[in-house]
């Protein structure tokens, strides 16, 4: 339309100069240094005329190279473009073989090969040849080396399903002396540090992790309890105890876990008539069951005195199966037999559990009831066996 348009003009324009030019053709002279050039005002239009299309022409063809190479580029892109389109589609339907090849030939012609290399040691890596794997990852990092960080991540997740936890380990650590503060390579330093159970690493690290926004909230809430445990349960004096439980932020103090162990340190450094007082008044402020059944644990000097707090709670909370437990345990310090076995067999009828089942059969033994105690402790590790156990037959002396 446009091309008609033109043709259309410059008909028109040579028609209408054609008609004044023919009825009067001019005279043009021109001088310069000397020569003299004559000539009609036709003859000069055409050549005028004709250095405009000789300038045309020499511009189309100095440009002709460039456009033939944008042409060829964008041809190549496009069939690049396809076969990574076609190995991506292979990878999905599971034809890992294929689609890896296809990925590779895609990165021979791309003009940013890195997502095809990339691609390609996923197909390798699913395919469990992981020395071709680490080639592509090789050659995605010789292709594009300010993709470094991008190569490592990846490099990182493979290791990570492969359950390469120390390699994985390594290739972080070196992406972080690389781009310090990585948000994705902190976030993965930090699960690995959980998993791999290192708590000092971890510890030092949850300083970065928490000005690291990628971190989700439940896991660093998770790591940062985890790291406060391991400090409790570590501590070997009174003041190592007291310091370690001073660091923990005042939000994760009634964690019940932390309780757990800051109690459980008390018990371990002898320390049962602080960890009794202390822990009945957490108990009676918060009731929550895993310290109820730790009461039952402490040893403290009156136990007579620490029975009758307990039985005192059951006036309220007598089908409490925890609070029957710990009750059970401290007749059992007591040396009220009867009244244990009476707390056990209520725990058990409410809610057996292998540790009700373990100090029942203490019990029984204890009274000298043989074949009891070994039904009670076959029913007890029957809830934790996969399958039933046999009767434990009961071995008559020679």
């Amino acid at each position: 339309m446009k091309l008609g348009i033109i043709v259309l003009v410059v008909l028109f324009v040579t028609a209408f100069g054609s008609h004044f030019l023919l009825a009067d053709p001019g005279y043009v002279v021109i001088g310069f240094r000397g020569y003299l050039i004559e000539m009609s005002v036709p003859i000069l239009t055409l050549l005028i005329f004709a250095l405009f299309v000789a300038i045309w022409v020499i511009r189309k063809i100095y440009l002709a190279p460039r456009r033939l190479g944008e042409t060829y580029g964008r041809h190549r892109a496009a069939r690049s473009g396809k076969k990574l389109t076609r190995g991506m589609i292979e990878v999905a339907e599971g034809n890992l073989a294929r689609g890896e090849k296809l990925l590779a030939r895609a990165a021979s012609t791309s003009d940013s090969p890195l997502f095809n290399y990339l691609q390609a040691a996923r197909a390798a890596h699913l395919q469990g040849k992981d020395e071709r794997r680490d080639e592509w990852l090789r050659m995605a990092y010789r292709d594009a080396p300010e993709a470094a960080n991008a190569v490592l991540l990846t490099q990182c997740e493979f290791q990570l399903d492969r359950g390469q936890y120390e390699q994985a380990l390594a290739t972080l650590r070196r992406l972080d002396e690389d781009t310090k503060d990585n948000a994705q390579a902190l976030a993965l330093m930090g699960q690995l540090y959980y998993r791999l159970e290192d708590w000092e690493a971890l510890a030092e690290l949850l300083p970065r992790l928490r000005k690291n926004a990628q971190v989700r909230p439940d896991w660093l809430e998770t790591w940062t309890e985890r790291v406060h445990r391991e400090a409790l349960d570590k501590a070997d004096d009174d003041a190592a105890l007291g310091a370690a439980w001073r660091t923990i932020p005042k939000k994760l103090k009634g964690k019940v876990s932390l309780l757990e162990s800051y109690y459980q340190g008390l018990m371990r450094l002898g320390l049962h008539d602080r960890a009794e007082k202390e822990l009945a008044s957490a108990i009676k402020s918060n009731w929550q069951a895993p310290l109820v059944r730790l009461y039952g644990l402490v040893e403290a000097t009156d136990a007579s005195k620490q029975l009758k707090k307990a039985e005192g709670w059951l006036k309220n909370r007598g089908e409490d199966p925890d609070l029957l437990l710990s009750a059970a345990r401290l007749c059992l310090r007591n040396e009220l037999w009867g009244k244990s076995r009476s707390y056990l067999e209520t725990v058990i009828a409410l809610r057996p559990t292998p540790e009700a089942y373990r100090e029942y059969g203490a019990l029984l033994t204890q009274m000298g009831e043989a074949d009891a105690a070994a039904d009670a402790y076959r029913d007890g590790l029957g809830m934790i066996a996969p399958e039933p156990l046999p009767a434990i037959p009961h071995i008559e002396p020679q």
